[in-house]
Parts: C-alpha cells; sequence; structure tokens
C-alpha cells in the first residue's frame, strides 16, 4: 500500500474526542469508498511533554488510496470532528507517499523521547512531498509526522483493540461489566494486560475521561484483544478498530546517569541507593540513588498504591536500576529493579555479658559497657533479613503510563515480580 496518513491534536481534556476514533473514522470511510486499509498505528509521545494532550498519541493509517484522496478525506474528517474552538487543540494532518517514511524514522525517535520544533517539523514534511493540512498553532503536525515514521522508527509493536461509543453517549457514565472485565483478564493474561487492577479491585480498560472510546484492550497478539473483547459484556458500540502500537514497549526510556538526566525525558538509570527511603506528606515516597557523577532523587507518588511498598523496603546500599520520568531534577518511578540488596550492617556491639548495647569510649576509642566494663574495638557486621527479593517491581495497572513495559511481557534482565 502505498500511501500513510499521519494525525494527532484533535481532542480536548475538558469535551472530549479521541484521535484514534477520528483515525477510525476515516480508516472505515476509506474501506466505505472502496480503497483497502492496512495497520492503523497508535503511537504515543514523549510523555513528559508539558503541552502534551490527554492521552498524548497520533495515529497514522496506511492504504492504497492516492494521496491527494487520502489527504482530502482526512483533512475534512479532521476539520469536521477535531474541537476546533478548545484554544488547546491544535490538529495536525500530514499525508505521504510510503517509500518516504524512511527518512521521518529520526523525528518520530525525537518526538518520543524529545522535543521537536514545529518549524522543524514543516521543514521536514516539505522535504518529504508532504500534504498537510493545519489548525491553530499546528503543534499537531509534530505527533502527525512522529507517526508517519513510526514504522520505520520501530520494532517492538504491541497492539490495542478499542470500541467506541455513540455520540449520544458522550459525557454519560460508561457501561462495562465489571464481572466479565475480569473474566477476561483471567481468560487472556499475560497475553493481555491492563484490562482490570486486581489488587485495587478496579476496570482499568474503561476510561474515566469524557469521550467516544468505551473500553480499550492492550495486549501482544490481535487474537488475545480481540478473544478479551469477546468476554467483555458492555452498552452498545458505534464502531472498533485494531491498533498497532508502541504502546507497553518501553520506547520513552533512554539510559541515563544520576548526574546527566534532564528534565523532560524519561530515563532507566543505574546507582546506589543513597538515603534512608522516607514518606512524606501526601503518602509519597522519596528516596536518593547516587552514582559516579551525582545523585539523583526519586518519587514513588501516592497514586501508584501498593508499588510504594517495595520502595519502602529499600535500604542504603542496595544497587538498583531506577525508570521514569525527570522533572524538576526528580525521577518518578514508574519501575525498578533491586540487583544487590545490602544484606549486612554496621551496628554498635552488644555486651556479651549483659547484653545490652555498648557506649561510645570516645573519639577513636571504641565502646565499653558501662555495666560490665567489656570493651569492643570497632562496630560489628551483622546480617540483615530483608523482606525484598531481587528483580524487578512495577505500578500497578491503575497507575500505568502507556509507553511503559509491562514485567508480564518478559525480555528484562532479571526476575520480575508482575503487579496485576
Amino acid at each position: 500500500m502505498g500511501t500513510l496518513i499521519g494525525l494527532d491534536d484533535t481532542d480536548a481534556r475538558d469535551v472530549g474526542m479521541c484521535t484514534t476514533y477520528v483515525g477510525s473514522v476515516i480508516a472505515d470511510a476509506l474501506v466505505d469508498d472502496g480503497y483497502a486499509v492496512g495497520r492503523r498505528y497508535l503511537i504515543r509521545l514523549n510523555p513528559a511533554v508539558s503541552y502534551k494532550t490527554r492521552g498524548n498519541a497520533a495515529v497514522a493509517i496506511v492504504t492504497d488510496a492516492p494521496v491527494e484522496t487520502a489527504f482530502e478525506l482526512a483533512s475534512t474528517s479532521v476539520e469536521e470532528l477535531a474541537v476546533l474552538d478548545d484554544p488547546d487543540t491544535n490538529p495536525g494532518v500530514a499525508v505521504v507517499r510510503s517509500t518516504r517514511v524512511a527518512a521521518l524514522r529520526s523525528h518520530t525517535w525525537e518526538a518520543v523521547r524529545g522535543f521537536v520544533d514545529t518549524a522543524v517539523t514543516v521543514d521536514r514534511l516539505r522535504s518529504v512531498d508532504a500534504r498537510v493540512w493545519s489548525a491553530g498553532n499546528g503543534r499537531g503536525l509534530i505527533g502527525a509526522t512522529a507517526a508517519l515514521g513510526a514504522p520505520a522508527a520501530f520494532a517492538d509493536w504491541t497492539v490495542e483493540f478499542i470500541g467506541y461509543r455513540p455520540r449520544q453517549r458522550y459525557g454519560t457514565d460508561r457501561r462495562v461489566d465489571h464481572e466479565t472485565a475480569f473474566e477476561a483478564d483471567r481468560a487472556t493474561y499475560p497475553l493481555t494486560w491492563d484490562t482490570v487492577d486486581r489488587g485495587e479491585d478496579t476496570v482499568v480498560c474503561a476510561p474515566r475521561t469524557p469521550g467516544p472510546v468505551l473500553f480499550g484492550l492492550r495486549g501482544a497478539y490481535p487474537e488475545a484483544v480481540i478473544h478479551a473483547a469477546d468476554l467483555l459484556e458492555h452498552e452498545p458500540l458505534e464502531r472498533t478498530a485494531l491498533f498497532v502500537t508502541n504502546q507497553g514497549t518501553d520506547a520513552h526510556l533512554r539510559p541515563g546517569t544520576p548526574g546527566s538526566v534532564r528534565d523532560g525525558g524519561s530515563y532507566l538509570v543505574n546507582g546506589m541507593v543513597d538515603t534512608s527511603v522516607e514518606t512524606r506528606r501526601g503518602g509519597h515516597v522519596h528516596l536518593t540513588i547516587a552514582g559516579g557523577d551525582g545523585r539523583l532523587p526519586c518519587v514513588a507518588f501516592e497514586p501508584t498504591k501498593r508499588f510504594r511498598e517495595h520502595v519502602r523496603q529499600l535500604r542504603r546500599g542496595d544497587q538498583v536500576t531506577v525508570c521514569g520520568e525527570v522533572s524538576e531534577g526528580t525521577l518518578k518511578l514508574e519501575k525498578f529493579a533491586l540487583r544487590r540488596p545490602r544484606t549486612f550492617t554496621r551496628s554498635v556491639p552488644r555486651c556479651d555479658d549483659c547484653d545490652r548495647s555498648m557506649e561510645s569510649a570516645g573519639t577513636d576509642q571504641g565502646y565499653r559497657c558501662r555495666t560490665c566494663s567489656n570493651t569492643a574495638v570497632s562496630r560489628v557486621t551483622r546480617s540483615v533479613v530483608r523482606r525484598i527479593e531481587p528483580g524487578w517491581y512495577e505500578v500497578p495497572p491503575v497507575a500505568r503510563r502507556h509507553l511503559a513495559r509491562p514485567l508480564c511481557r518478559g525480555g528484562f534482565n532479571g526476575q520480575c515480580h508482575p503487579s496485576r
């Protein structure tokens, strides 16, 4: 198929709409007009961008329609469906021949891991002879271009099957059956994930925001998510769509060190726990890791729920790997791996006769027991029983970001302790 359509930024945080829905309308219209449609791509962009849309998702559609035909249909559909009266909605459409998308590969990586300027994006679209439409400040072209380059940029893909509501249902309570959602999870996990959160007894696949999406089922293969959808009881749908996506792949993470990370990016960092773990106001759990070039504060926020209990088990001296977005110099934990736990501690010696803790005898003079007059030269090494095993730990489904790779997918360098 010779044409790719890219689009982004059609929604509004308070009013609704969804770029995946607009993409589905365009794809279905192409089919109705007699054209073939191949893969539909759902691309999540850098979650640390300050001006991101609600889901920060862009869409690409593969078709055999001529470029001009695809452009006219896509731009007209976006103009009709996008929430153009919202000042924060700045949609963009770009259509290009599939033979040109490899040139946009680096743009995709920049948009997923960093920042891209609109003017730079426009220049890149001109270089591949793309047909372009935009509204507002045109920022939607950044994501649209990233979606176009995604087939050439990524090798790791997952899928999402989305069910959409009729327009008259927008803004009303969603009807997705709790019991059958848990049954769908039991029948298809780990080939699907984030359908429910068992620890919180919550259905995760049904969003709470206004708009057309009734549910989104994520997984490794089309057969798995479609089977889950067949088990799910819910209100009537207007349409469905299957997307190939970079969700659940950790595409947003890049390697870093405690001293090299910068705000606005997401990183994988190795280091040693350098402070005691502290729970502060609001239930947020804080610690700091250190490496050869600096120190990095980390936090597990209250919405990560039971994940914080694993973080609380870390101790000064533990060797860890941490993953997450950096903002205001602090890494927001998405998951971590305990590599080498500290299994000993240096403590004040106890008296052999009375078993009381000795006291300091003065600077560089060791310790002594005031009751028995016994002495010791220095602190003693004692083993510590740990309540946490080495391996990877993750936030629960209710707190997982779209791009974060769930531990149930495997592929991690260590034992995994998935959260369901």
